[in-house]
């Protein structure tokens, strides 16, 4: 392929990710009707692991599984931005046009071991943004649950994000939220949600995608829909 015929930009670029995310009632579990798009295939790249995303009043639910691992993965509270695990970054307020963090934006990380004594125990935290014009409100690492399961080709991560550790989370009168997620591996390499790690999408949250908290009967009513100027793509 001649130069001149290469894309610019990445086809995932291109548009801005509108998605449902399916409320959770309290004690269920995140089924397969919780699943979010995988984009990467919109650049060529290979299909993402497995994330589900549910919601309700008292938070927000995530579902990892990591599959295609050969070994163990590598992780260390100590050194939890170099640890294979989930990354995941929130705006409550779902804001667009800002290119800094502000009070609204949130930074989790969740491994599936790398805890306690033997290392073998889940970990969740709260960092900082990078450039943030000003940080979410500092959350106790002990306010997150977190669990893990190992597997023979990889793990199963479930983690909850309380409504307490989420400044500004209000589903009545805001509810779209501003998301994504990256998955660090050492053995797999990096996967991300909708913007690939050629763009600086940890610490910008106008390239994050958005997160319509919805109930389970309103989502069969949505379409995809798109806008001119990296338009907004609605996935359902």
């Amino acid at each position: 392929m001649s130069q001149l015929s290469q894309p610019l930009l990445p086809a995932s670029f291109l548009f801005r990710y509108s998605v449902p995310c399916r409320y959770l009632p309290d004690g269920a579990e995140l089924g397969e009707s919780y699943r979010l798009p995988n984009f990467t295939p919109l650049d060529g790249g290979p299909e993402g692991p497995e994330v589900r995303a549910g919601w309700n009043e008292s938070g927000l639910s995530l579902r990892l599984q990591m599959t295609g691992k050969r070994h163990l993965p590598w992780c260390r509270e100590n050194r939890i931005e170099e640890s294979d695990g989930l990354h995941v970054w929130i705006d409550t307020r779902d804001t667009h046009n800002i290119h800094r963090a502000g009070r609204f934006c949130h930074y989790f990380v969740f491994l599936p071991t790398g805890g306690g004594r033997r290392l073998d125990e889940p970990v969740a935290d709260q960092l900082l943004i990078n450039r943030a014009r000003e940080n979410a409100r500092p959350v106790h690492p002990g306010t997150f649950r977190a669990k893990s399961e190992k597997r023979h080709d990889g793990y199963l991560l479930e983690a909850r994000i309380p409504a307490d550790a989420l400044t500004g989370f209000d589903p009545v009168e805001h509810p779209r939220l501003g998301f994504t997620y990256c998955i660090t591996d050492r053995e797999l390499g990096l996967r991300t949600f909708n913007c690939g790690p050629e763009f600086p999408f940890r610490d910008d949250p106008s390239l994050w995608a958005t997160l319509e908290l919805v109930k389970s009967n309103d989502v069969d009513s949505r379409s995809i829909r798109t806008r001119s100027a990296r338009p907004k793509r609605i996935v359902h």
